[in-house]
């Protein structure tokens, strides 16, 4: 059976930042469940959640908070699974769940995207599960080839544009 995604949000007001990353585990064929927790207000289940993740059959978290954006950091304190934290920006244009996210001590990493950055954060997630499972890590592959294609049409419009103008 393929390793799942724990994605957890510190605020359904969050969802529309997060979908990116739903859409991305959703194309990909990754299996995932999504909930709705807090380090501050349902510490308890949060912890619950993070405790059972490896023997339920994640592979590894992401988890999107903004403010003082400590969800990432308290889930990473209760597995050793890979844990990736989404800043969100909820203020201060996200900066202070930037810094609450990245600054963890040593021995409880969180990898860390950048600020509302939910589909880099699916991506490293996926890049993660690829490790063990070839079928995915094709996906991945076939993924950079067509961004790779798209770029290169790009610039062959742009040569178009400047060829045009002189």
């Amino acid at each position: 059976m393929p390793k799942k995604i724990g994605l957890l949000m510190g605020s359904i007001n969050d969802f529309d930042k997060i979908k990116p990353a739903f859409d991305l585990l959703k194309a990909l064929e990754i299996p995932f469940e999504a909930h709705v927790y807090s380090a501050h207000r349902t510490p308890a289940q949060a912890a619950k959640f993070a405790g059972e993740a490896r023997g339920r059959g994640f592979g590894a978290v992401i988890c999107a908070a903004g403010m003082a954006a400590h969800l990432a950091g308290a889930v990473a304190a209760q597995t050793t699974l890979p844990v990736i934290g989404i800043p969100v920006n909820a203020g201060l244009d996200g900066l202070d769940a930037l810094l609450s996210t990245a600054q963890m001590p040593p021995g409880i990493p969180v990898a860390t995207v950048a600020v509302d950055g939910a589909y880099n954060a699916a991506m490293l997630a996926a890049q993660i599960l690829a490790v063990e499972d070839d079928e995915l890590a094709a996906k991945l592959a076939a993924m950079r080839e067509k961004m790779a294609r798209g770029v290169l049409e790009k610039d062959g419009e742009l040569q178009s544009m400047l060829n045009a103008e002189l």
